[in-house]
Formats: C-alpha cells, structure tokens, sequence
C-alpha cells in the first residue's frame, strides 16, 4: 500500500516519495539531480534536522549513520542535503608528477546536487580541500562538501558562501603528502561507510548518511516526527506537563 507523503508536498516531490523505498543504489553514470531530486533536497533543509533524521535511521535499523562529532562546519550557517559524490584519498610520502590528476578528474566529475565526500583513510597531514576545489564544486551545482580530514581557505570558502563540514583546519597543501586514488566507490568517511548516490544531510549537529535504498521511507518519518515535534514544544511552552506531552505524541 502506497504510503501518504509528508504535508505541504506535491508535484515532484510528491512521486519522490512514492519511489523512495524503491530506490536502488545509484551507479556512476546517473544525471544531475531531478527537479523532484531538488523539491527533496528543499524540504529537508527546510523542515528537517539531523537529529530527527538519525532517529528515524535508528528505527529502521540503520544505527551506523551519523559521522563522527569531529566532523564540524566551517560556518554556523553551513546545512545542505544532497546525493553522494564519494572521493578516496590516501597518504603518500613522495611527489609525483601526476599529483592531481584524480583530484581534478574527480571535482569535475560532480554533478547537479551532489555533496562531495571525501575519505581521508582517517589523515590529518594535509587539507585536501580548499578555495578552489570549493569553488569548482560550487560551478558543477554541487550543494556542499564534508571531509574526513583537513581543509585550508578557510576564510575565501565562508566569503564564496559554499558550505564544507571537516574534521579541522591546516595551510598545507596535499602534494607530496595525500593522494586521491578514486571517486565514486564505497568510503568510509568519519565511521560512516557511504556508498555513491546515498543521501547526505548535515547541519550545525552533525552529518548523517541515509542509504539510497532508504530514502523515501527516512525523510517519511522523520517528517512525520518533526511535525509530533512541533506540536510538543508548543504545549510545553504553554506549561503542559512533558509527561502529559510524551503521552500524547510519544516523541522526546
């Protein structure tokens, strides 16, 4: 039986989230974000938060999907949801003549409303990212970036506007010191394994990752609980009793 959508949906979003539990992992080669695809993305950054999100994960049974608490943004006011655009780097100790010719292959391979996600394998010897890959991913319709390591361009990324979750802040730069080996496979970013096309959301809590597969079904109830949310802050504002309060909506 076909699911309702959230309130004050309709059009695109609406047969979104129709879809959403059929949505299969998504491969390389899918186009940039559908009109229904942003419709999506809006709702959630408007209406959502990622703790309501990650305790909609933890219902279904997915309880590994928040990123580490070092995983923070640059700016108060980073928040964005998007599809993943995995990106794995690796130390190196020497180097090479062909230092960015995967970093490059990869930044220009971000599509319309795609997050860049950038595994580290946990490294926190250089910054992998910076002003300029900020400003080429802004270019390809990228909605932001989260990065399991160091950024540098601190400064320039806040005044261009383009929101970046990292781990923490370094001037050096990757040449010599990290590698990216691939793009568009499996990562793991801060303890999180995030596969191509999942869905990535962060605010100022934190990142969380819902599988592809899950999508429809997360943003579902994790609308629904918002609303139940809303409704008990109101009433406790009021003075009700929380007891009274988690009895009639069941949320805390």
């Amino acid at each position: 039986m076909r699911q309702a959508e959230p309130a004050g949906l309709s059009g695109f979003a609406a047969f979104h989230y129709a879809r959403g539990m059929d949505r299969a992992p998504v491969a390389t080669s899918r186009p940039p974000a559908t009109p229904a695809d942003l419709e999506l993305f809006a709702h959630i950054e408007k209406n959502l938060y990622t703790a309501v999100v990650a305790d909609s994960l933890d219902e279904l049974g997915f309880r590994q999907q928040a990123m580490r608490e070092y995983v923070r943004p640059l700016f108060p006011d980073c928040c964005f949801a998007g599809w993943a655009r995995t990106i794995s780097c690796v130390d190196v100790f020497h180097v090479s003549e062909d230092s960015y010719t995967k970093e490059i292959e990869a930044l220009d391979s971000l599509l319309l409303g795609e997050v860049a996600v950038v595994s580290t394998a946990d490294s926190i010897r250089n910054a992998p990212w910076g002003e300029l890959l900020s400003t080429a991913a802004r270019a390809r319709g990228a909605r932001g970036a989260v990065v399991d390591g160091l950024v540098r361009d601190v400064r320039k990324i806040e005044k261009l506007g383009f929101p970046v979750f990292a781990r923490g802040i370094k001037p050096v730069d990757s040449r010599g010191r990290g590698l990216v080996i691939d793009y568009n496979v499996p990562v793991d970013c801060a303890g999180v394994l995030v596969r191509p096309g999942d869905l990535v959301f962060a605010d100022y809590d934190g990142v969380v990752v819902v599988p592809a597969q899950a999508v429809g079904e997360v943003v579902r109830m994790a609308t629904e609980k918002a609303t139940r949310e809303n409704h008990s802050r109101a009433e406790l504002m009021d003075g009700a009793y929380l007891r009274d309060v988690y009895r009639k909506y069941g949320v805390l």
